[in-house]
Formats: C-alpha cells, structure tokens, sequence
C-alpha cells in the first residue's frame, strides 16, 4: 500500500492518460488524430526550445504551420525534410539567424511526423503496436533494474541499469510480437520489436541528455507526477522513426 501511496499522482495520471490514448483509439478518425498528434506536437515542441534554450516565439507558429502541411500532404515525414532546406536558405539569407533554432524541427518534429504518418500508411494497429513494445520497455526495465539491476547503463541516466534495459527490451519484443502479428509475419514481427524497443531505449536517453545541459529535472509539468509531454512521448520519438521505416523496408 505504501508503493501505490507514494506514486498516487502517478499512478491516476497514469491512468488518465491511458484512457485517452485508448479513446482516441478507439475513435479512429483522421481528423480526430490530426487534431491530438498536433497539440502533442506543439506542447512538445515548445518544451524543446525551453531545452534548447531558444527564446523566440516565432518557430512555435512555423511548427504550426507544418502541422497544418501535415493534414493535407500525403508524406508528412518529408516535410522535416523541407523544413531543413528552408531554415538552411533563411540562415544563408539572414546571418542573425541562428542554428540552434532550427533543432525543434528535427527533436521532436521527426518523430512525430513520422508517428502520424505510420498511422495514415498501417493504420491505428500499428499505433498500439508503437504503444505496447515502448510501454514494456519501460516497465521492464524498472520492474528487472529494481529487482537485479546493478550495471550503469550510462552516465547520461544515472538511474538505468544496462540488467534493467535488456530486460525491458526483452520484455518488449516479446510482447509486441504479439501485437506485431496483426501487421506482419512472426520474423518481421520480432525483429522490429526488438529494434524499436532498442530505440525507444536512446529515445528516453537522448531526452535525459537534454535535461541535464539544460539543467532540469522534467522538460515540463504539464502531468502531475510524469513531468511533461517530452518526458512521456520521448521513446515513441525514437521508437516511430525506426518502426516507419522497417515497416516500409520489410513488410
């Protein structure tokens, strides 16, 4: 009882949280998914420029604009692309431009243009395949690192134990392959859970590298007891890019 004490904030966040993703889930509209992906995005997108440390208030209205883009154009995950060659001809053309600002565009604005777009090609399955392989490797690898673990994973995360990621991927790949089994075939099912798992993995951990230059414990709090929208979508950042493009390469 003391543990569900403890992390009550937590645990009913949690599951507030859940109950949302798994209406909007259930809804499956396009517009209603345009319409949560793009206040994810843009909460996220402001809580990394705060990491970046960019003042200006200027790129939240172009990350707007290429949410807009993303709700009409066929190929969201491209439009990072375009994104780039227009900030590199701006910089080219006005030099008190600087470089640091373009980074909101690529972390987070990849990865969840990547997340939409796998939702418009392999439909909302793939979506809860995304969900179950990040969400067991979380709980797996706190559930194995506060059991056995012992092994720093990395200086970056103190608090990982390279015993806690491995069983969380493990945990992972086989509890999506589950899910996976929906989309594709048992090999291509296992081996893109155990890949995504591994880059939901340094999702999580390149979120913690940006937490610690920028000196702070949460990118946000916006969730009482998770922190922000960062410190909860991070591995599904990672995790979308990876899983679009196996997906698209072996399926």
């Amino acid at each position: 009882m003391s543990i569900l004490n403890d992390h009550k904030e937590r645990i009913i966040t949690g599951a507030a949280l859940l109950a949302v993703v798994l209406l909007v889930g259930f809804i499956d509209n396009f517009y209603v998914m345009w319409l949560v992906f793009g206040a994810i995005y843009l909460v996220a997108f402001k809580e990394a420029m705060v990491l970046f440390g960019i003042t200006s208030d200027k790129e939240l209205g172009y990350a707007a604009g290429i949410w807009l883009l993303a709700g009409i154009y066929p190929y969201g995950d491209d439009l990072f692309v375009l994104a780039g060659m227009a900030y590199a001809s701006a910089v080219a053309y006005n030099k008190e431009l600087e470089w640091k600002n373009f980074l909101p565009f690529l972390y987070p604005t990849a990865g969840m243009l990547f997340l939409f777009t796998m939702y418009q090609e392999y439909h909302v399955v793939s979506l809860l395949w995304l969900l179950v392989i990040v969400a067991f490797t979380d709980i797996g690898a706190y559930a194995v690192g506060k059991s056995i673990g012992k092994t720093k994973f990395s200086e970056t995360s103190p608090n990982k134990t390279l015993e806690g990621v491995v069983g969380g991927v493990v945990f992972a790949t086989l509890g999506g392959m589950f899910v996976g089994l929906f989309i594709v075939d048992f090999s291509v099912a296992l081996v893109i859970s155990f890949v995504v798992s591994l880059a939901s993995v340094f999702g999580d951990l390149f979120e913690s590298l940006l937490k610690r230059k920028a000196e702070v414990k949460d990118s946000g709090t916006i969730f009482p007891g998770h922190g922000g929208m960062l410190d909860r979508i991070d591995g599904y950042l990672f995790g979308a890019i990876v899983m679009l493009v196996l997906m698209r390469g072996l399926v």
